[in-house]
Order: C-alpha cells, then structure tokens, then sequence
C-alpha cells in the first residue's frame, strides 16, 4: 500500500517461494504475475527483463500488462533461503519501467554483497522498501512479528500509520483511513534486539554446518548441497539437498526415509501458480521452478545442531547410496 499498489494494478512475483510473500497482493485487491526462478532459486531477472519488453507497454511512465491493459507497479523480489536475486539487474529493471521494488528479506538477515555495485549492502536494504521476518524458524526469532525498512522516512511514517490503526491524533482517537494492528509487543521488540546481538555467531555456526554438509553430500553420487552466489555473504539460512536422476531414491523418498531415521526433512514450497488462489493468475515461462521442485530437499539446518547431529544425516545419506 504505502508503494502505491492499490485495486486493479498488478504487482510481479516470484512463484518458488512461501504464500505469504504473495498473499498481501491479493489482500488489497490488486492480482500478481509469476515469474521464475533461477539457479539461485530467486527470481529470474533475465525474464523479468523480457517480460517487461515483451509483454507489456511502457506508456507516459506506466508499465502497461499487453494481456489486462493493467497497470504493473511494483516488484516483489525474495531472497530465497538465505541466497540473493540478482539485485543489480532487478534494480535497473525496475528504474526502468518506473516500478517499486518490495524486497522480501525475511530469509536472508545477515546477507550481504561481496562484490559488485551493491557491495557492503544488505539484503533487504536495496529496494524500495524491505522486509523482515522475525518467525519462529528464522535466523533471529521474536516468536513472530518482523520489520520494514527504507530509505524513504516518508514511505516508513505511512507504514508506522497504518500499522497503528491510523490514528492521526493519539488523544482523541482520530482516525484518518482504515488501518491495522500490526505492531509486535514491546516484549518481542526486546528479545529481537538481544537475538540481534547473537546474529553473526548464528551466521557462523550455521555457515560451519553447510560446509560440513556440502563437502561430504557433493561426494555422494547423485546428490549435491546448492552453492549460494559467489558474490554474496550468505546467512546460511536453510540447506537445499539437491537430488539427480542418479541417485536411487526421488525428493519424497528420501524423504520419508530421513523419517524413519528420526531426521525431520521437507520439499520445497509447492509453486504458488499452482496453488488453488492463484490457478487463474497470469504466469511467465515457468520451467526452471518446475525442475527444482522435484528435486530439493531441506535437511536439518538450526543453528543448534550439533557436528555429531549434522554427520548422522551424512551418514543416513550414504547408506541410501549404498543400499
């Protein structure tokens, strides 16, 4: 809302990526448009990119849908499991066709650029606004709640207003638009801000174990731990098991085999244009989501894991191989 997406515009949107990410789209009553992945599992910028030239009409300033006659306005961008979209050409995309970017950050904490014209930036820092999440699951966790940030205190003040019920006089309880009660408590505000302190020792633990997993998962025949970008400080959110046509067992089968081991694993998020909600919704060249869908696993990833626990899921790994 504060970005200027209200009823009847589009908002472009990443199918590979949690429900949540897309729903407000929708809670305001304007529609999404999928769009792909990557090998970084984020959103293509490539196709983003072709979609915007060849798809759509840029018209006195607006990026007309070819398809609609609607009015794209904004971008939401994820930066999934801890990895980062390709920011510098998502960013000139969108300068181009006059679009914001909302950049989904609430997996990515603590991920950074390395190199390039965003070095030193964080993720969730880069757009028009971003956004936190502080769930459960996260690498910080206040037991729910997150954060906007921007560089635009105009766009944050609207933010705090709404999120406050839009109360434009505190005293006489005046308010001047409908608005919501999404504030988290001043309890989880002081625990997120203890956990904040602890960020890079969890980045550390957590970077210790994908290392662990990745230099002895890419030696078994048929499976592999996807690398993050090159170019990126990862927060090591969560670890994507990758497994090929070679290895004997598929994605649900290894599965409900770590299961049996006592080893708690999961797919990936079913893709969002298929999902009931969203069935009719426009999509663009959906094929390399629909790959990796099949073939990732998440395996344990929390920051408490123990050496002992992160090589016991190695070895279950191995012995499927052997089997």
């Amino acid at each position: 809302m504060v970005c200027g997406v209200s009823k009847e515009d589009e908002v472009i949107v990443p199918t590979l990526t949690f429900i949540a990410a897309v729903n407000p789209v929708k809670y305001i009553g304007a529609e999404p448009i999928f769009m792909d992945c990557d090998d970084s599992l984020c959103m293509d910028a490539n196709k983003l990119l072709e979609f915007c030239l060849n798809e759509c009409s840029f018209i006195d300033g607006k990026l007309i849908n070819n398809h609609t006659k609607k009015h794209i306005k904004a971008i939401i961008v994820v930066h999934v499991f801890g990895n980062m979209a390709n920011m510098e050409k998502i960013m000139k995309t969108a300068e181009r066709f006059n679009l914001k970017v909302i950049e989904d950050a609430t997996e990515a904490l603590g991920t950074y650029y390395t190199d390039g014209q965003y070095k030193g930036k964080y993720a969730g820092t880069i757009g028009t606004v971003g956004i936190y999440s502080f769930n459960g699951n996260k690498i910080i966790t206040t037991g729910g709640g997150g954060m906007i940030v921007s560089d635009n205190e105009e766009l944050l003040n609207q933010a705090k207003h709404l999120t406050t019920q839009a109360k434009s006089d505190e005293l006489y309880y005046t308010h001047d638009e409908i608005g919501y009660n999404y504030r988290m408590t001043n309890l989880q505000a002081a625990l997120g801000l203890a956990q904040l302190e602890q960020l890079e020792d969890f980045i550390g633990i957590k970077e210790d174990n994908y290392n662990l997993y990745k230099e002895a998962i890419n030696e078994i025949q048929g499976l592999s731990i996807l690398d993050f970008e090159e170019n990126i400080r990862s927060n090591y959110w969560f670890y994507a098991l990758k497994c090929n046509d070679s290895f004997p067992l598929n994605r649900d089968e290894i599965i409900e085999y770590l299961s049996s081991k006592g080893i708690q694993s999961r797919p990936i998020w079913g893709l969002i244009n298929e999902q009931k909600p969203y069935i009719v919704s426009q999509s663009y060249k959906i094929e390399k989501a629909k790959h990796y869908i099949e073939r990732i696993v998440n395996i344990p990833c929390s920051s408490s894991l123990s050496d002992e626990e992160v090589r016991y899921v190695i070895e279950c790994l191995k012995i499927i191989n052997l089997e």
